[in-house]
């Protein structure tokens, strides 16, 4: 198992994770529902609040284009059967009944009517009694009396009748204008059959869409024209029709079926009356046509507005994480700065302790060395004594020097982890200077079956830093490396050297040895902490280098892997702090080479 760990770093407990977590997560919560409400709902509440708007518009520009179409074929209907109605009462008041029975004088008068657009089948001069007086026309109708028919009937009492589609004698659906004129005390009908299909053009040649039909219908709902889907002329219409009104209706109708089972859609319907005669002129259209590009237009633009909705919150997903991870990475920093702070308040505390009781052991330590000296001169002196009994008091003397020389070199560890030596800075070309460190300890390593490996940067540049201090942390690293090789017969350290981002210096030892477990890995920089056996380690080593490594302005790192190895990685800037640079131009020669070793 590989474990990474900083000097900075801790782990967080696995409640205050879940809590963190557990926050983080009510975070992206609020931030997407803030996100929702100020700004999706809005956009919804006025996209949906546009569409409605635009959706009544268009239905009103359609309803509008249907009444104008109903208005405009209304004009057109009632404009053609006006202007024949007045041909055939100029024709009958401007001329007598004699003069039109003379003769060819009705042909001519026939020709000159459908000189133009043929719009007359036939014309006739018909009698009071109900028979023909005079007949221009492709049928033999002479011998009918027309005494009992509809139209006779209606043309005698309002001098003016235009009649509905019917079959009459002919036998062919048709519509006549008839006039009337009293001359001298006798009343007679000129009487025209207007062309079918002439005035069926009127109408049925009329397209709209693929749906659209334009028929005429007559008061009892008969087909006055052939509609283009829906029937045939003289049929019954399938919808009931309303009763006589002004103006002009629009209404929709739903989906039905017909009296013979034939299925209609939903259709829009406009329609109005003609005042004479009284039919019904209907335009209509399947609804979903007529209204495809409204429709078309209300999915498209609901289309887009919901895709604006989605990128909305796709983006605000993306924006929220994002939000969080830099919320995360502060939070983080903040911790490493807490951690850093408690680190350092309790490095200083113990280096004030360690200190004094440097100070205070150091006094006594000098006074037993010296009554130690004058112990051995006056042993040496005094001829009374045995050979053998010098010879015991002589080496338990050398003992003491030998625990009084170990217990200085723990009181100067002691002072340099309190960092109580001066400080020099110094031009320190890196490669070189640890090239140095790794000649004095390579014979220790090589005792033990260890080689080294370096890997310098070309060309690294120069850092200015305190050579002694920093000596001092590459033979605590290295002296660590070649301790955690004990239990193997072999292996190996590799030191490396990096510029990092034109900041300052990167130096890695890598060993391959015994590795540290996670439980220490929170440990190691701690004073007094050691896996060492009791008496080979003061636990000083790693907490000297990480308070020498701050002081000089960088910073270290471990990764470690148990049975693997570990890796030290310490940075370096290329300036130190600049209280440091004003300390060393005070006491530019405080520095003295120390190689002394203080074990972890």
């Amino acid at each position: 198992m590989r474990n990474g760990f900083q000097a900075t770093d801790n782990s967080q407990p696995n409640g205050s994770e879940k809590q963190r977590k557990t926050h983080y997560s009510r975070l992206f919560r609020r931030f997407i529902l803030l996100t929702i409400v100020c700004s999706l709902i809005p956009l919804l509440l006025v996209g949906w609040g546009i569409n409605i708007h635009y959706t009544r518009f268009s239905n009103e520009r359609m309803i509008n284009a249907f009444q104008i179409q109903v208005e405009y074929h209304r004009k057109i209907i009632e404009l053609f059967l006006k202007k024949h109605s007045s041909k055939l009462h100029l024709i009958a008041q401007s001329h007598p009944k004699d003069y039109l029975l003379s003769g060819s004088n009705l042909n001519n008068i026939f020709e000159i009517l459908n000189r133009e657009y043929r719009s007359f089948t036939d014309l006739g001069i018909i009698g009071a009694d109900g028979y023909h007086l005079k007949y221009i026309g492709p049928y033999d109708l002479m011998p009918n009396n027309y005494a009992d028919t509809f139209w006779f009937k209606e043309v005698m009492e309002k001098d003016l009748f235009i009649s509905d589609m019917f079959m009459g004698f002919r036998k062919v659906p048709h519509f006549i204008i008839a006039v009337t004129r009293l001359e001298k005390g006798e009343k007679w009908i000129l009487r025209a059959t207007i062309e079918t299909e002439v005035f069926r053009s009127l109408v049925e040649n009329v397209r709209i869409g693929n749906t659209g039909e334009v028929y005429l219908l007559n008061t009892k709902g008969i087909f006055q024209t052939s509609p283009r889907f829906s029937g045939k002329i003289m049929d019954k219409a399938p919808t009931p029709i309303e009763s006589f009104r002004e103006g002009i209706n629009v209404r929709i109708i739903e989906k039905h079926t017909d009296h013979h089972g034939k299925k209609y859609p939903r259709q829009i319907y406009s329609q109005t009356w003609l005042k004479d005669p009284p039919w019904l002129l209907v335009v209509k259209q399947n609804y979903d046509e007529a209204f495809s590009e409204v429709n078309h237009a209300n999915y498209a633009t609901l289309i887009l507005l919901h895709l604006s909705a989605l990128i909305i919150l796709i983006v605000a997903v993306f924006i929220t994480r994002h939000m969080i991870s830099v919320i995360k990475n502060r939070d983080d920093e903040a911790d490493k700065l807490n951690r850093q702070l408690l680190q350092t308040s309790k490095l200083a505390s113990i280096g004030e302790l360690s200190a004094g009781v440097a100070h205070e052991i150091n006094n006594p330590l000098a006074i037993i060395l010296t009554e130690k000296q004058i112990l051995l001169d006056m042993t040496n002196d005094t001829a009374a004594t045995t050979p053998e009994i010098k010879g015991q008091l002589s080496e338990s003397l050398e003992q003491i020097d030998v625990q009084i020389k170990r217990c200085k070199r723990i009181t100067h560890g002691l002072l340099r982890f309190s960092r109580r030596t001066q400080s020099v800075i110094e031009t320190i070309n890196t490669n070189q200077f640890i090239s140095e460190v790794i000649e004095l300890l390579e014979r220790e390593a090589g005792s033990g079956g260890i080689k080294f490996f370096t890997d310098f940067e070309e060309n690294l540049p120069n850092i200015l830093s305190d050579p002694s201090q920093l000596q001092q942390v590459m033979l605590n690293l290295i002296t660590n490396s070649i301790d955690a090789h004990d239990d193997k017969a072999y292996g190996s350290i590799h030191v490396r050297t990096r510029s990092n981002n034109q900041q300052g210096v990167e130096i890695v030892v890598a060993d391959t040895g015994m590795g540290i477990s996670p439980e220490n890995m929170d440990k190691i920089f701690d004073p007094f902490f050691t896996t060492k056996p009791v008496g080979k380690g003061t636990g000083l080593g790693l907490s000297i280098c990480y308070s020498t490594i701050k002081n000089l302005g960088g910073d270290i790192s471990v990764w470690s892997e148990v049975g693997k190895g570990s890796e030290f990685k310490v940075f370096l800037p290329f300036s130190p702090p600049p209280h440091l640079l004003e300390g060393t131009a005070d006491n530019p020669k405080d520095y003295q080479m120390d190689i002394a070793t203080v074990s972890s």
